[in-house]
């Protein structure tokens, strides 16, 4: 039995990389508004789990952290 190639697997930040590449030109304003409200979703969604890695590392820096 021969086995198919599996397809390859993507980088990561390949998709914002790809989205920074696509010609903006094709979009109408409506779309390109849209657009920038997805983008700003993904933002805001970045932020929130930037957020929420910060507060996890000091919550383990105050449970581990020498007493004074």
């Amino acid at each position: 039995m021969i086995e198919e190639p599996a397809d390859a697997r993507r980088q990561r930040g390949q998709s914002l990389i790809d989205l920074a590449r696509e010609d903006l030109d094709l979009y109408g304003v409506e779309e390109l508004g849209e657009r920038i409200d997805g983008l700003q979703a993904e933002i805001d969604r970045a932020r929130a789990q930037i957020a929420k890695k910060q507060a996890g590392r000091a919550a383990a820096d105050a449970l581990f952290s020498k007493p004074g």
